[in-house]
């Protein structure tokens, strides 16, 4: 099952991810996403204008509200950060990978055409 069809769980007793899941898992979200400084998961989109952007953030908010599971959106004029973590466990659980890549699929309408 792909990571996008998945739901988030609350993490309640979860335990963080070890170092090596969560390479694997990076690797399934695919190109743009990295490991911050503080070990977060991170992506940086850019659109054609500001009005782009935060339709983005509703969007990501929106899937964000639905899964109980919320990030830190930063939003500028044509940019917006993705920053996910799992704050009960102070780290990376499953869940944030999966808001990660749902995220990946409600920026697929801001992409220019190939």
């Amino acid at each position: 099952m792909k990571l996008a069809d998945k739901k988030c769980h609350d993490g309640d007793g979860v335990p963080p991810l070890k170092a090596l899941r969560a390479r694997e898992l990076l690797k399934e979200l695919g190109q743009g996403w990295t490991l911050n400084g503080k070990g977060h998961l991170e992506r940086r989109y850019t659109f054609k204008d500001f009005a782009q952007a935060l339709a983005f953030v509703k969007e990501v908010g929106a899937v964000a509200e639905a899964e109980g599971h919320h990030p830190d959106l930063y939003l500028a004029w044509g940019k917006c950060k993705v920053e996910i973590w799992s704050h009960k466990v102070t780290g990376l659980t499953e869940s944030d990978f999966i808001l990660a890549a749902k995220a990946e699929q409600k920026f697929k309408p801001f992409r220019a055409p190939a």
